[in-house]
């Protein structure tokens, strides 16, 4: 009977045929590594547990003082006097989002102009360089000063506060954020998409208008809303241009209500219903604010 001898293997054949040595796949608790994991992701959600009870409590606090004056009289009508029950804030409402609209009007075509500068046309210019370092250097600008630039610029030749140069105090405050912002939205707009728009011959303005404008969009109207919900619930620029009024506005010119100032005035009252009125005021403006930062979030989410 002949044995039938089986053909030698080769090196790989060799190599797979080995015995894999048996790894332990499971984890050790006690191990070095594990117990740093454990300790540093349970320091990190204790701090985050520490960093919301502040912002839970004031959360808790509006909600259940303010939303006990919430209802449509809280909106269209005036503020009380001081000895008197009910009242709403409607004035001052309308006020803030008078006031945000000017600020918004004036701040958003030169911001958008000057990132398009700064980001397609002249990007290393010397001009550039000092624009971009104003601007980062304006995002931390005390928004007081902000208000007293403008009291001495608009609000002493008027001879009167105004909506108006409330609009401009917040639009000074809103500048600085857009373009550095519009920028940024611009400059991650990819290259080739431009060259590509280049090479069918569209001229600088056309790719700026047609490629880059419209790729960076999402962008640019999230860096829009997070200025507008920043400037929204300012207080000291107002204080030095807008002031306060009790009655509705009829003229841009003539003095405002807003709901920060509404706030600081009425809480330092010693009547029970304008500390009422205070609290309802705080929790309309954190809803505005709320919804402004929920709808960036919405537009600047990635596109699947």
């Amino acid at each position: 009977m002949a044995v039938v001898s089986e053909p030698p293997l080769n090196a790989g054949q060799a190599a797979a045929s080995a015995v894999v040595p048996d790894i332990n796949l499971q984890r050790n608790p006690f191990e070095l590594r594990a117990m740093q994991s454990v300790l540093l992701t349970g320091g990190a959600w204790t701090i985050a547990a520490l960093g919301a009870v502040p912002l839970l409590s004031v959360i808790y606090m509006l909600v259940v003082k303010g939303g006990a004056r919430l209802s449509p009289e809280l909106f269209t009508e005036l503020p009380p006097a001081g000895f008197e029950a009910g009242g709403g804030i409607g004035n001052a409402i309308q006020g803030t989002l008078v006031t945000v609209a000017i600020a918004s009007a004036l701040s958003i075509p030169f911001a958008l102009l000057a990132a398009i500068y700064l980001a397609e046309l002249r990007p290393d210019s010397h001009l550039a360089n000092w624009a971009r370092f104003l601007s980062k250097v304006l995002t931390g600008f005390p928004s007081i000063l902000a208000g007293v630039f403008v009291y001495a610029a608009v609000v002493v030749v008027m001879g009167t506060y105004s909506a108006l140069a409330g609009g401009i105090a917040l639009a000074v405050l809103m500048l600085p954020t857009v373009t550095l912002t519009a920028e940024g939205a611009m400059r991650m707009v990819p290259q080739r998409m431009k060259d590509a728009a280049i090479g069918m011959g569209c001229t600088r303005a056309q790719v700026v208008w047609s490629v880059t404008l419209p790729t960076a969009l999402p962008s640019v109207v999230t860096g829009i809303i997070l200025a507008v919900a920043r400037v929204a619930g300012e207080s000291a620029p107002l204080l030095f241009t807008a002031l306060f009024s009790n009655y509705w506005l009829r003229s841009i010119t003539e003095p405002t209500a807003s709901l920060s100032i509404l706030i600081f005035n009425f809480s330092s009252m010693p009547f029970d219903n304008q500390i009422e009125l205070a609290w309802s005021a705080s929790l309309v403006l954190v809803l505005i604010v709320l919804s402004f930062n929920i709808l960036s979030r919405f537009i600047g989410r990635p596109q699947v």
